[in-house]
């Protein structure tokens, strides 16, 4: 029989039954005792590769407006324009094209940010199956509706305002859907490493929008949005007939989260130590004093809040509502160790990453002699360097369990790099390659790190008491503040980037700055801990 809780978190969350597709290939699988036998592998490796192409798509379809921005205001410099007689494409066509560019982006990425803190809420208490399965069939229709400007001959603004709001609320069905299905899949172990890893959708899905933008971005851009469209409403519906977004629906029983908690790192172990033995001391006390209550026989005391002890200290009775899946407030998430830091953190480096994301074809175009097409192409690089330093940011904080100083070390050489690319990117296609991709690497890997591994690490804190259905809240909460920044540094470069790139490139630094100093707090406590873990061991 299973047990209440599990029964209990089904029913609430209102899930049916198996997808439909898993049911067909359960009833071709059933005389294959191989896929039995390694069942759960198989499970694991396809949420990992429809979360991976679902988070690829929504990408994709994102990229598109910063292709396309070369073209809706063009400068009839190449022979296709001129042949065509379309040096841009009203309301975009005027001098003021920079601020109306940054009002699509804000229009987009705030209605983003947002919604996020909403999504979040909404992703524990649903299936995710259906809410990823409608968000990107949505998203897809709201980005065809964008190309479908061109076709139709809409010139209004508000139109493109409007459907950019739309698909920045649709898209916030995404990141705490993936990123929840992958916590509640996986298990603890090198975790940095799978995520880093599985992270690279964002930059593989930015990589595949520019490419397919950038084919048809000189003969009809209209197709830069189409496609990509067409795309994420097809993927969404695979999801929808492929996912399982809860392994006890399959009859797979991850190992429960009290067994997989570790402490992450030594300080919190001393913490730790601590609080049971206050906690032996006040019962012992308390039991010589004549204290225990009557009617439970236990003792009745409250030890010294510190990071280890349930959030807010709440009574015994709504705890137990925590430890047995129930979703959990905003304000409760707030109250996590780590969550305000690496919010306010990723809200500076967002900003930083799709700066350049919404930024960089036009900077590349406007600061060489290079077309729309090849400029869309060149700016993939800092995607490459993206999934590297992903990877490698991963890497290293499973090694060391020191994310907050790993990102802190990145965020430390991004700012030189900046200046570097900014000053001598033009020198060269081949210093501006290299650049690039050493951009993409250290302005990328603190963003990736934050969103994937700690976030999921935060929200199954120790402090949650075995919750795990806290996931896609703290998820919410962490990109949903990185998301504000993300909506401020576009717009903030397009009002900028009027007067001067090279104020907007010390915009970047100075954000990039701002994040390191907000981790230092983590960081000082990461190397008191290693600093104290190194003298037990010499002293051992």
């Amino acid at each position: 029989m299973r047990p209440i809780a599990s029964r209990t978190r089904k029913m609430s969350n209102n899930y049916n039954d198996i997808p439909i597709g898993i049911r067909l290939l359960q009833s071709f699988s059933r005389q294959c005792p191989r896929f039995h036998a390694r069942k759960e592998l198989c499970y694991k490796m396809s949420i990992f590769l429809l979360t991976f192409l679902a988070y690829a798509c929504y990408h994709m379809s994102r990229k598109p407006i910063s292709v396309v921005k070369s073209v809706l205001h063009g400068n009839c410099s190449t022979v296709q324009l001129q042949d065509a007689g379309n040096c841009g494409y009203a309301p975009f066509d005027g001098p003021d094209s920079k601020t109306l560019f940054g009002m699509l982006d804000s229009a987009f990425l705030f209605s983003y940010a947002i919604s996020m803190f909403a999504s979040g809420f909404i992703a524990e208490r649903v299936s995710l199956r259906y809410f990823l399965s409608m968000g990107m069939i949505m998203t897809g229709v709201f980005t065809y509706l964008f190309g479908l400007a061109r076709t139709s001959n809409i010139h209004s603004l508000a139109y493109f305002v409007l459907v950019q709001i739309f698909a920045g609320i649709f898209q916030t069905t995404g990141w705490p859907g993936v990123v929840t299905l992958v916590g509640r899949w996986f298990g603890k172990k090198k975790r940095g490493l799978i995520f880093g890893i599985w992270n690279s959708h964002t930059s593989i899905g930015n990589i595949l929008g520019t490419l397919i933008a950038a084919h048809y971005v000189e003969t009809d851009w209209a197709l830069s949005f189409v496609v990509p469209g067409i795309i994420i409403g097809a993927v969404g519906f695979l999801l929808f007939l492929f996912l399982v977004d809860q392994p006890e629906i399959v009859g797979c029983h991850p190992q429960p989260a009290a067994q997989e908690r570790r402490i992450s790192n030594d300080s919190d172990a001393d913490e730790n130590d601590d609080d049971e033995e206050q906690a032996r001391r006040s019962e012992a006390f308390y039991a010589l004093s004549g204290y225990a209550d009557s009617q439970t026989d236990q003792i009745s005391y409250r030890p010294t809040p510190t990071e280890r002890t349930p959030i807010l200290a709440r009574p015994q009775a709504q705890r137990e509502h925590t430890s047995h899946g129930r979703p959990i407030g905003l304000v409760d998430a707030l109250y996590i160790p780590g969550v305000v830091e690496f919010s306010l953190c990723l809200f500076f480096t967002k900003l930083v990453s799709y700066t350049f994301m919404y930024w960089l074809p036009l900077y590349i175009q406007s600061s060489s002699t290079l077309g729309p097409e090849l400029s869309a192409d060149l700016s993939t690089l800092f995607d490459v360097g993206g999934i590297l330093g992903a990877i490698a940011a991963g890497y290293v904080s499973d090694l060391t369990g020191m994310s907050a100083t790993v990102c802190t070390v990145m965020l430390f050489f991004a700012s030189p790099i900046l200046l570097m690319y900014q000053q001598y990117g033009a020198l060269s296609v081949t210093i501006s390659v290299l650049l690039l991709i050493a951009v993409g690497i250290f302005v990328n890997g603190p963003y990736a790190l934050i969103t994937t591994s700690v976030s999921a690490e935060l929200g199954q804190h120790s402090s949650l008491e075995g919750n795990s259905n806290a996931l896609a809240t703290v998820t919410a909460i962490i990109d949903g503040t990185g998301s504000i920044g993300a909506a401020v540094g576009p717009l903030l470069a397009g009002v900028i980037s009027s007067h001067s790139w090279q104020n907007v490139f010390y915009m970047l630094i100075v954000s990039d700055i701002i994040a390191m100093v907000l981790l230092m707090r983590l960081v000082i406590k990461e190397c008191t801990a290693a600093r104290r873990s190194s003298n037990r061991i010499r002293i051992e």
